[in-house]
């Protein structure tokens, strides 16, 4: 951590130095904001990546294929090059913006109070744990999220167990499988509630070339060990009961925002992603305070969440120097049938902003994405999708005055494979 400054007045604070945050701050200091600091839980910036000890990231970034710690270094440094403060292990604890907005932090070297024009939430993401999954059974060690799995294999450089179950098939399963083979374990077995896999098919040949068998349509009804994980209780779709011998449980994926102090702050919390809602400049319901990268929507790559956080930062700017409209009449843009969630999820008026939306809907479908205003049809288009698919729409046109734009799909029928049509 850098000596300490004087933090009283700082023009912008983004909370999170993970790759928005890194991304929005840098991309500040270029547009010419004089004092951003970022701060950080972490003892060092760089986010999720910094545990991915795998490729592939930077591409976007940096026109090269580098290691998730690589490219978490990379992206500190740029902002240190550019200017930008970061005060590292110090977290945020609450957010007061009745009058101006003021920080509080708790730091190794005590509280700190920051007052700033204006801040960019960027907290990411978190796995959901055992608990909010519901499973039942002993309390051993050995059971613990990809993040936490990474944590122990590239910072720690320990092996937790070594023939583990892996529970989930989003791309983050995939990744812990890469996390076990780099540090010798052999997973026992990969399973997912679904009778089909979150991700791709093709992505699932890993398992296979690594000899991981995936049994579909199966979840954990039990972990069994007294000081360690000794077995798991399988139950599958048909209701019968296997139990497996292993050392260990990887819970895997369903990310949802690192939104607390978002809720903390009273601002307003979408259902659908249950992170802060944003308008098209990325504005929560306190103006001052905007949002980028996975808090708004779990879950996105690095590069996206990188590039977000280089847009917001312009909108910031521009609110800075009072070229953005006013927050006055506000569109809600809603979730129908299918769609998980729409981000944004209102519009002001004018014209400007972020050009797309970002949807995602609930399971492998194929049908008819449409919008519709006041019961009319606006907007139809073909998609082919799965939950863990962005989906972008542009912002169909319609008449400003209206209060609601409902999203859903239509025609839906069970899609086992998926276009790149309408899907990025």
């Amino acid at each position: 951590m850098s000596a300490p400054f004087d933090v009283a007045n700082a023009e912008v604070l983004v909370i999170g130095a993970g790759p928005a945050g890194l991304a929005a701050a840098t991309r500040l200091k270029s547009l010419g904001v004089r004092n951003v600091i970022v701060v950080d839980r972490e003892q060092q910036a760089g986010g999720i990546p910094r545990h991915c000890g795998h490729p592939p990231f930077g591409m976007r970034e940096f026109g090269r294929v580098l290691t998730g710690p690589v490219y978490a270094r990379r992206l500190s440094e740029r902002a240190q090059r550019a200017g930008v403060e970061l005060l590292l292990g110090c977290s945020v604890v609450g957010i007061d913006h009745i009058g101006g907005i003021v920080v509080t932090c708790a730091s190794s070297r005590g509280p700190i109070e920051i007052r700033a024009k204006r801040v960019i939430l960027a907290t990411g993401v978190r796995e959901t744990s055992r608990a909010a999954r519901l499973i039942s059974g002993d309390r051993p060690l050995g059971v613990l999220n990809t993040g936490a799995l990474q944590s122990y294999a590239y910072l720690q450089h320990m092996a937790p167990f070594r023939r583990p179950v892996i529970v989930g098939t989003e791309l983050v399963a995939l990744s812990g499988l890469l996390t076990c083979r780099k540090i010798g374990a052999a997973p026992v077995a990969m399973i997912e509630d679904r009778d089909r896999p979150t991700v791709r098919r093709i992505s699932m040949l890993l398992p296979r070339l690594l000899g991981v068998p995936v049994r579909y349509g199966t979840h954990v009804a039990d972990i069994k060990g007294k000081r360690r994980v000794e077995a798991v209780t399988l139950r599958r779709a048909d209701g019968t009961i296997k139990d497996m011998e292993c050392d260990g449980v990887l819970l895997t994926g369903r990310f949802m925002p690192e939104a607390t102090l978002a809720r903390a702050a009273g601002l307003a919390i979408d259902r659908g992603t249950g992170g802060p809602m944003i308008d098209q400049f990325g504005r929560t319901s306190e103006p001052r305070i905007f949002a980028a990268g996975n808090v708004l929507h779990p879950v996105d790559t690095a590069g996206w969440s990188w590039r977000e956080g280089r847009r917001i930062a312009e909108f910031v700017a521009a609110d800075l120097a009072g070229q953005l409209p006013a927050v006055a009449r506000t569109v809600k843009l809603t979730p129908g049938e299918g769609v998980r969630y729409v981000v944004p999820q209102r519009l002001v008026p004018e014209k400007g902003g972020l050009t797309h939306l970002q949807l995602r809907v609930a399971d492998d479908v194929s049908g008819a994405l449409t919008a519709r205003c006041r019961g009319q049809l606006i907007m139809t288009q073909p998609l082919t999708s799965g939950p863990e698919r962005r989906i972008l729409a542009t912002i169909p046109a319609f008449d400003r005055a209206v209060g609601e734009v409902v999203f859903s799909l239509d025609d839906i029928r069970s899609a086992t494979s998926r276009s790149d049509a309408t899907c990025v």
